[in-house]
């Protein structure tokens, strides 16, 4: 690695629901977030296919964090959706040994469906991508949080 470059972690970055995950993979440089794909399942609780297929997309992309969108209220309090996800998390946490991030996640649907709709994507097939886009916005926030952050300390 060149003098200076700092070893860059990719990351996955997660939008858990109750039957989809959508997912989204930061690019070797940490910069950008990109759709990957949603994880669909039959039954909430049922999630060790999920699991075994998001170990294969951090394999695949040699992620090493992950960023899980993190459902508050709009009052800042922690709903069952939210309950739901701190469980998913410590799951991710014990079958990956991966850090797993908790991002703030509200408003990433209504800006996913706002950017579909610009893109003129008719109403019946948002359904399809909003999961995905959702992870995007997830993990995208994070990133330029990190980058924000690291501007800072280099200024100072």
């Amino acid at each position: 690695m060149a003098a200076g470059l700092k070893h860059i972690r990719r990351c996955i970055g997660l939008d858990y629901g109750s039957k989809t995950v959508g997912v989204a993979v930061s690019d070797p440089l940490g910069l950008t977030a990109q759709g990957v794909e949603i994880i669909r399942r039959t039954q909430e609780n049922k999630l060790r296919r999920t699991l075994a297929r998001i170990e294969e997309l951090i394999d695949e992309y040699q992620a090493e964090q992950i960023v899980l969108g993190f459902p508050k209220n709009m009052n800042n309090t922690l709903g069952e959706r939210a309950q739901k996800t701190l469980e998913f998390k410590e799951m991710l946490e014990r079958r990956t040994l991966l850090p797993v991030q908790l991002w703030d996640e509200r408003l990433t649907t209504v800006a996913a469906d706002r950017t579909m709709i610009e893109a003129g994507i008719r109403r019946e097939h948002r359904k399809e991508y909003v999961d995905e886009i959702a992870a995007v916005y997830i993990l995208q926030g994070y990133l330029d949080r990190q980058a924000f952050e690291k501007n800072q300390t280099e200024t100072v």
